[in-house]
């Protein structure tokens, strides 16, 4: 294959790495199934086992009910793929919610095309096809890509090549990884947007990060007014600092005026702002009417 004509197959992600010559040659099928190899062939579901490379963890169940009611009514309609383990035993690779919606409905065999890979080419395409879904969330996106890096030992050139996406696209997702832990998981669950997230990396303090994430939930920030916060705070720090201000100190030579003016165990407290209250306590409603006479002599 000419160079510039893989990088064209590379581009289209998943459907490329099933089909790719140069892959499929890197593992030799067992001589007694040469004649199924690249083919879609009926197969027992009992025969085949789940990927142990699966990226996904969490199946929508509802969806997952959904999709069996579809596959009651018009069958599989898309093959799912699987690898030979052993002599008539596979091996899924793709195609994991329609294989557990088979299941689900106690379907006897389904359609997969067989295709040879390794356990790296098995988990290459279980993330792909794990990226390509709709229903992801930019962390879950941004984690697939970073395992495709650190498990694959793909570049980032290379990657954008797998799940044809430009390299600056993939950049973007990867970046996310770098914020707090407690913003990944709030985007995760769909309290901010990705939109939110770029605007929160270009925040190195985490503690200001966080800060501006919970301005954004309590008041509902678009992601436009938090790119203009992000900007304020990093052109004027003071506008979001995020220290302690220093405790008051009330002077003692303070207390000790109120203590002598009213003759009792005064008290004064005052938080870090600068604001608090004075106590003074009183045995009897005549001596409160003697500090009155007092305060306005």
């Amino acid at each position: 294959m000419a160079k510039s004509a893989k990088k064209m197959a590379l581009g289209k992600g998943l459907s490329a790495i099933l089909n790719d010559p140069d892959l499929n040659s890197q593992s030799t099928p067992n001589p007694a199934t040469k004649t199924v190899i690249g083919n879609v062939i009926e197969i027992p579901l009992e025969r085949i086992t789940e990927n142990p490379f699966q990226p996904r963890t969490n199946f929508n169940e509802e969806k997952l009910r959904e999709l069996a009611t579809s596959i009651r009514e018009l069958g599989v309609v898309q093959p799912i793929t699987v690898r030979e383990i052993e002599p008539d035993n596979y091996q899924l690779v793709a195609g994991e919610r329609r294989f557990r919606a088979s299941k689900s409905i106690q379907l006897k065999t389904i359609p997969a095309f067989v295709r040879t890979a390794n356990d790296q080419e098995s988990l290459e395409m279980a993330l792909v096809e794990n990226i390509q879904r709709q229903d992801l969330d930019p962390i879950e996106i941004a984690l697939s890509y970073q395992r495709l890096i650190d498990d694959v030992s793909l570049t980032q050139n290379q990657l954008s090549e797998r799940v044809g996406k430009k390299r600056s696209t993939v950049t973007n997702y990867l970046r996310l990884l770098k914020l707090d832990p407690i913003i990944q998981t709030g985007m995760r669950d769909g309290f901010v947007s990705m939109g939110h997230g770029r605007a929160l990396i270009n925040i190195e303090d985490p503690n200001v990060q966080l800060g501006i994430y919970e301005k954004i939930i309590s008041k509902g920030l678009s992601v436009r007014a938090t790119e203009e916060l992000v900007k304020k705070t990093k052109s004027e720090p003071e506008v979001f600092d995020l220290k302690e201000p220093a405790p008051t100190v009330i002077k003692t030579d303070w207390l000790a005026s109120f203590q002598q003016f009213f003759d009792k165990g005064v008290k004064i407290k005052a938080n870090p702002n600068g604001k608090g209250s004075i106590q003074i306590p009183f045995d009897s409603l005549d001596t409160l009417q003697s500090w009155v006479e007092k305060i306005k002599k």
